[in-house]
């Protein structure tokens, strides 16, 4: 922390983006909109666009289902899909109060992989229903972003819709937050040098993200009994077999995988010789203390990602011995989030018109986005690109793309070249539009 500035000063920056978005939200009414992309000479165009000139694609599409890609916006259209039961910290708020955040995340498909989503959120709880709805939607739809939704049904949800649709469903609180998790971590272990598959790792919360960064980090090395995962009533071990088993069995998957010395309790003695923290849980301040990082080994890497509010302040963490502190937010260093991930990972995903995302497109998105911020240079504070780098999305998609042609999953079999081309000219072009949108005053700045 740098000396001249004071903690009250720090608390205070963090809470201005909830104090500006008070007063911008009202001021947009929203934040998205829609925007043709065919010319419109004059009104003869529509006989074009509509009646009578569409019959000809419907008829082309019912006879040649894959040309709606062609004949239609689906190669590029994806739905945010969300029933507000976990939104960001705040929990369950229900649908209408989720759709600030859909739209918002809307926004930056658009802005940073070029992407059109249309936030969809659901007035039901029901899991089966949420999965019928999808199911229902794949006609219109290239993709699903499901989001915000609680555990344990989260993991069914996903795994049904991953099974039995044609078009790529994945869960960005679980597989996006996981991707750009292992990419952090990856380059904070060369920071420290220390080695993935001999370091100790204490996971602080046991929702859909962390299960699924368990996983992936795994997949990328970890050795699985080097991890201890703590849920709200302590650390996962083989002596809650009867509490976990039935209502939360990924819970008790990773129990049986993990902990290898057999730890018991809370978050104290799941953090004490560790190597590595990583905290998605209760928003803090105070749901990690400065005296539980004191206990870690030397050149802890703590990874602080409740939002909005992380569970120790930063500098907390600093001052308590950690070598390296990563938050969810972007007013500090080293900001891990999925706005990171999400873009490239779905503008590779609709290029190649993979039918789904595998976790090894996820892990080659989590490496190149590592070796996007290695090229320019890692260091305590600088473990990630950040989101004003653009040309990483392409990069991201690059890699995602050719690991779904390899995989077998994509519909398209492109060169790299040709992945690289096709988004970084969709991407420019949704970049470039939102600027003259904002210069000629169609999208007008508000007073500051």
């Amino acid at each position: 922390m740098d000396d001249r500035i004071t903690k009250e000063e720090l608390i205070a920056r963090a809470e201005k983006p909830g104090e500006d978005a008070m007063r911008l939200h009202p001021f947009y009414k929203g934040k998205i909109g829609i925007m043709p992309k065919a010319c419109i000479r004059n009104i003869d165009d529509f006989a074009i666009w509509y009646t009578p000139g569409v019959a000809k694609p419907c008829l082309d599409i019912r006879d040649n289902p894959e040309k709606a890609f062609e004949h239609t916006n689906k190669a590029n259209m994806i739905a945010v899909v969300s029933d507000g039961t976990r939104v960001l910290g705040l929990g369950d708020i229900g649908p209408a109060a989720a759709m600030p955040v859909m739209e918002g995340k809307a926004l930056l498909f658009k802005y940073l992989g070029g992407v059109d989503a249309v936030p969809i959120c659901l007035d039901t709880k029901d899991p089966d229903k949420l999965i019928e709805v999808v199911k229902l939607l794949q006609p219109s739809y290239g993709g699903i972003n499901l989001e915000d939704i609680s555990q344990p049904k989260c993991f069914r949800i996903l795994e049904t819709l991953r099974e039995e649709c044609d078009i790529p469903v994945w869960h960005d609180d679980q597989q996006g937050t996981a991707a750009v998790t292992v990419a952090g971590l990856i380059n904070a272990l060369k920071i420290v040098d220390k080695d993935i598959s001999r370091v100790k790792i204490a996971m602080i919360g046991a929702g859909g993200a962390n299960i699924c960064i368990a996983r992936m980090i795994m997949v990328a090395g970890a050795t699985p009994e080097n991890i201890v995962m703590c849920d709200s009533k302590g650390i996962l071990h083989e002596s809650r077999e009867e509490e976990l088993s039935v209502k939360y069995k990924e819970k008790w998957e990773i129990a049986q995988k993990t902990n290898g010395e057999g730890r018991t309790g809370g978050i104290p003695e799941a953090m004490k010789a560790a190597d590595v923290v990583i905290a998605l849980s209760k928003v803090g301040p105070g749901t990690i203390k400065k005296e539980w990082v004191e206990t870690m080994a030397d050149d802890a890497i703590v990874f602080a990602c409740a939002n909005p509010i992380p569970e120790i302040w930063p500098w907390e963490a600093k001052e308590a011995g950690a070598k390296v502190v990563a938050t969810g937010r972007s007013d500090f260093p080293n900001q891990v989030n999925n706005s990171l991930g999400f873009p490239g990972i779905f503008r590779g995903t609709l290029d190649v018109m993979a039918k789904t995302i595998t976790d090894e497109m996820c892990i080659a998105a989590a490496r190149e986005l590592a070796k996007c911020a290695e090229d320019k240079g890692i260091d305590e504070n600088h473990l990630l690109p950040t989101m004003d780098e653009w040309e990483v999305f392409p990069r991201v998609a690059v890699a995602v793309g050719r690991k779904a042609i390899e995989q077998g999953v994509a519909r398209l079999d492109l060169t790299r070249e040709e992945i690289y081309q096709k988004a970084e000219n969709t991407i420019r072009n949704a970049r470039e539009s939102f600027e003259c949108l904002q210069n000629e005053g169609f999208i007008k700045l508000p007073d500051e």
